[in-house]
């Protein structure tokens, strides 16, 4: 699904990642984090693509709340699982959205 995001400026956090072959856990905490990160202040919105490559973004409304989210206690305890079992590579890049548009066919 495509998130709704506000009228520019906001920022996006784009999460690409190379999974591991281990999947014990993953669907759950992957989960846990999303839900966790929908009652964050601040977020916008969040989308997920997953092939060889995972790709996700998130959407926030400033540079703080992305700090808070980053500092998140639980965040941080999935950050390092993460490092520790389900990534062998991943890549975080933190983007101002100044223009955004859209096609909806009806």
């Amino acid at each position: 699904m495509i998130s709704n995001t506000p009228t520019p400026p906001y920022y996006a956090v784009i999460f690409s990642s190379v999974r591991t072959t281990d999947p014990k856990g993953y669907a759950e905490m992957n989960a846990l984090m999303n839900a966790l990160a929908v009652e964050q202040e601040g977020f916008l919105g969040m989308e997920n693509a997953q092939s060889d490559i995972g790709i996700t973004i998130s959407y926030w409304s400033d540079l703080e709340a992305i700090k808070r989210w980053r500092d998140h206690l639980e965040h941080q305890n999935a950050q390092r699982e993460g490092q520790n079992r389900w990534y062998q590579h991943y890549k975080v890049r933190i983007a101002k959205v100044e223009r955004a548009y859209e096609f909806l066919k009806k």
